[in-house]
């Protein structure tokens, strides 16, 4: 029997931060994503909203920029591993994320059969490009691509396995079998059916890896 390993990135494949933030640093703009972040977590705005006023403010953004960011950025230890190990097993993984495209997508190259994340233009972005809003995940997407990616895979929410850390992925630890909270929350911790606290995923994988 096959699984489909489904990770979150912002808190969980990085620790205690998200790419927004660690873009924000190449940008000197962190006080305005750190306000811009709370909003978020408050429920001032919804995830349509903070990519607005995030891609008005990455009017400079580069590929430079997003490289130094991803390769700056506090990742849990092991995840190559990891995906190496879930691909040796004739399992799937795959990063679904809230945060940019142009930013998740890098996560393939270390091993990830599938990277899901909200859909911004091309870089560098042109001047008068505006941002789809239609093109941004929700929480609630996470189970719609949840289950495309099933039937790519020729699997079914049973044989999934969730890991996430925050509200953001509280709808598919609802409707998965088996979750792992890593360095969770209250939200997911109390949904998850495993819970793992610490910097390397192959810890947080053993938990499921013979479930």
């Amino acid at each position: 029997m096959s699984r489909l390993h489904i990770f979150d990135m912002d808190g969980t494949l990085l620790r205690g931060t998200s790419a927004p933030m660690q873009i924000a640093e190449q940008l000197g703009k962190v006080a305005q994503f750190q306000e811009l972040e709370q909003q978020l977590l408050d429920g001032v705005i919804d995830p349509p909203v903070f990519s607005q006023r995030a891609f008005a403010m990455w009017d400079e953004l580069t590929e430079e920029h997003v490289s130094a960011a991803f390769a700056a950025s506090p990742w849990l230890a092991g995840i190559r591993e990891v995906w190496a190990e879930i691909t040796a097993r004739g399992e799937f993984c795959a990063v679904v994320s809230l945060s940019p495209d142009f930013f998740v997508s890098r996560l393939r190259a270390w091993g990830a059969h599938a990277a899901r994340a909200s859909a911004y233009p091309t870089l560098p972005f042109r001047p008068g490009v505006v941002l789809d809003t239609a093109g941004i995940l929700l929480p609630s997407s996470k189970v719609t691509v949840a289950d495309e990616l099933c039937a790519q895979y020729g699997v079914s929410r049973a044989d999934c396995v969730a890991y996430g850390d925050s509200r953001s992925d509280t709808d598919l630890f609802a409707v998965v079998p088996v979750s792992v909270a890593v360095n969770g929350d209250d939200h997911v911790s109390a949904l998850a059916t495993h819970h793992y606290r610490g910097g390397d995923l192959r810890e947080a994988y053993a938990l499921v890896a013979g479930v």
